[in-house]
């Protein structure tokens, strides 16, 4: 990470690299996040290189976290509308509901990862058991 001026007074900035390798995700779909907004850029250098915040980093950990549970690029964007929404401490109605869905959802999908992985779990067991049994 390196130090920027110009309006960040100090705040600790990343380069696209940099922010690949905290996140374990690649340039290509970090630039795709970019792209279709869900990771808007915080701003460019002179060259126009992207330059990412340190609440970039944590939006982009909060949209990894969804990629395995299967929610669609439409359905990250609206929950990170609804996150940021949020984060004013006002009272939102429709966004507290909202929210709610979607972590009703996410436990739904968790609960089934957490079912093919013991179905995966038990198949590995049984191959296991198949290698050790004697050739007829």
């Amino acid at each position: 990470m390196s130090e920027t001026g110009g309006g960040t007074s100090g705040a600790r900035t990343m380069h696209i690299g940099e922010l690949a390798e905290a996140t374990g995700l690649s340039l290509r779909t970090i630039r795709h996040y970019d792209d279709v907004g869900l990771l808007p850029v915080t701003t460019r250098t002179e060259g126009g290189f992207r330059v990412y915040a340190q609440s970039d980093l944590e939006r982009l950990l909060v949209i990894r976290s969804m990629k395995p549970l299967g929610f669609t690029l439409e359905e990250m964007a609206e929950l990170l509308e609804v996150v940021d929404t949020l984060a004013d401490g006002l009272d939102h109605p429709r966004e507290r509901e909202l929210l709610e869905e979607y972590i009703r959802r996410a436990h739904e999908k968790r609960d089934k990862l957490a079912l093919n992985l013991e179905r995966a779990d038990d198949f590995i067991r049984n191959l296991r058991s198949n290698q050790s049994k004697p050739a007829p």
